[in-house]
């Protein structure tokens, strides 16, 4: 019988999120259809519902908290996922503004000079919160806890930025004709 590492584990989690958070990834590389705001609003509160479903999966597995650090650590997490949630809509914006600015064929000098500080302060932000709460669970917790804990998240976010990166267009490149 075959030994199923953390890191697997991690890596199957991952990849199986990842693939169903981003429309895209596994399809036959049609675009996919445009979705109203509001419903995008909502397609996305459900994908990242279900991707936290994943990551807490994930923790469990790799982790193995007893019942005092699960006590200890949950909490800290919840917090945590709600400051992240925050850089992540930040980040999501930017995307979208990206994105507009590619299919209108209005993407200036001037707007990616306004958009390159916005989106290197998410990345820092996203640091400075894992800076945080690695201190905090090492504290409440333990430091191998915290180190674990960071290493699901660092693992968590190379997968999800790949996908993201994979999906967005060059920048300077040609936005496809408008279909008429």
């Amino acid at each position: 019988m075959r030994t199923i590492t953390p890191r697997q584990t991690v890596f199957s989690l991952v990849l199986g999120a990842t693939l169903a958070l981003l429309p895209g990834c596994a399809t036959s590389g049609k675009p996919p259809a445009r979705i109203p705001a509001d419903d995008a609003r909502a397609q996305l509160e459900v994908l990242r519902s279900e991707f936290n479903t994943t990551k807490i999966q994930t923790l469990n597995q790799v982790m193995k908290l007893t019942a005092a650090e699960a006590d200890k650590f949950w909490p800290i997490y919840r917090s945590y996922e709600k400051e992240l949630a925050s850089v992540g809509d930040r980040k999501l914006a930017l995307i979208r503004e990206f994105l507009a600015h590619h299919r209108a064929g209005t993407l200036t000098d001037q707007n990616s000079q306004e958009m390159a500080p916005h989106w290197l302060q998410t990345a820092q932000d996203r640091l400075d919160l894992w800076k945080k709460y690695h201190h905090l669970i090492s504290e409440a917790v333990s430091p191998i806890r915290a180190a674990q804990f960071l290493q699901v998240e660092n693992q968590m976010a190379i997968f999800v930025d790949l996908n993201i990166a994979s999906e967005m267009p060059m920048v300077g490149s040609v936005p496809p004709p408008r279909s008429k």
